[in-house]
């Protein structure tokens, strides 16, 4: 217990170079004067570099992320005229890796010794791995909810046109509302290993069941799949498509429109699953759209990194054609 009780100053070097091991914390020094950098092993093994007696600085910002280099450049700089304890964070490139790394220190030259200046640095990748995750997370959910609120006031306006009664009108929006409830549990990626695989066609047409009409346009959306498995990460990134493809259909697409229609055919073309996603008898399309919003690439995220596929648009005058291209080996995972 006496041990534990050991003063500031009864701290040996031993005891402070087991408590940096433990913390995993790379010590470094710079000279000011001739920009060589020393660090100990951590720090090299930190940096993917070979051990060396010293290392330019100039040696090391060529392993900074060409979107940081600059600024850790000049925050470096900068630290020898501002006072107190500064902390910069950046990425290092290692072969197809990025490594966020922080190095901390004290500025305005408090630290100097024989003009050299002495901090650590930190791996801190999963910390911002994890920030990043969150903010795409919150950028998402923000989006899912505009676009659920999009659909729940395209949906009123269907529903108001067909129907010709209050009572009549609760219950088919009523109805609807449910059905896209139940559409936006399938776009919910879940914990785990939840769940079973289910079939493609099932899947298509229990998301775009809230968008079909029980009146005379009842029958506008035909869904025609080849018999087709599909597994809980595949289902995953497919529903989270077809329900953004189905939101900007009912913005501004065919769903949008009383005599409006949409066709979704999907057949295996060798090792390829081909879905064709047809519109017509929408608003005219006057000239193909620029696709850099939250949910086109959401779109292009879920396709070609989950599935490693890709989609082809084609702005018909009389409606989008979009091509879903998923590799058939991918559609089992």
């Amino acid at each position: 217990m006496a041990n534990a009780r050991l003063s500031t100053g009864r701290w040996s070097t031993e005891h402070l170079r087991r408590a940096i091991e433990a913390a995993c914390v790379a010590l470094w020094s710079w000279n000011v004067d001739t920009n060589a950098f020393s660090m100990d092993s951590t720090g090299f093994n930190l940096w993917g570099l070979p051990w060396a007696e010293h290392v330019e600085f100039e040696e090391l910002s060529a392993h900074i992320h060409p979107a940081d280099r600059d600024r850790v450049r000049a925050a470096f700089m900068a630290t020898r005229s501002v006072s107190g304890s500064y902390e910069i964070d950046f990425r290092i490139v290692l072969g197809e890796k990025i490594r966020w790394i922080s190095a901390r220190g004290r500025g305005a030259d408090e630290g100097l010794i024989d003009r050299v200046m002495f901090g650590i640095f930190l791996n801190v990748t999963d910390r911002k791995q994890a920030e990043e995750g969150h903010e795409l997370l919150a950028g998402e959910m923000s989006h899912r909810v505009k676009n659920l609120l999009a659909i729940a006031t395209g949906l009123t306006m269907l529903t108001s046109r067909s129907s010709k009664t209050i009572e009549g009108m609760t219950r088919e929006l009523t109805q609807r509302l449910s059905a896209l409830g139940r559409a936006h549990d399938l776009v919910r990626p879940l914990p785990g290993s939840q769940g079973s695989a289910a079939l493609l066609a099932d899947l298509i047409s229990v998301l775009l069941a809230p968008y079909d009409s029980d009146d005379a346009f009842s029958g506008r959306i035909r869904v025609a799949v080849q018999r087709t498995g599909v597994g809980e990460r595949c289902a995953t990134a497919l529903a989270m498509v077809i329900h953004e493809l189905a939101t900007n259909s009912v913005k501004h697409g065919a769903l949008s429109a009383e005599e409006g229609s949409l066709d979704v055919s999907g057949e295996i073309d060798g090792e390829t699953m081909v879905i064709t996603w047809a519109e017509t008898g929408g608003p005219a399309i006057e000239e193909s759209p620029q696709l850099t919003g939250f949910g086109s690439k959401m779109i292009e995220s879920n396709l070609s990194g989950l599935l490693q596929g890709r989609i082809a648009y084609d702005w018909q005058p009389s409606g989008l054609v979009a091509i879903l291209s998923v590799p058939k080996a991918n559609l089992a995972f």
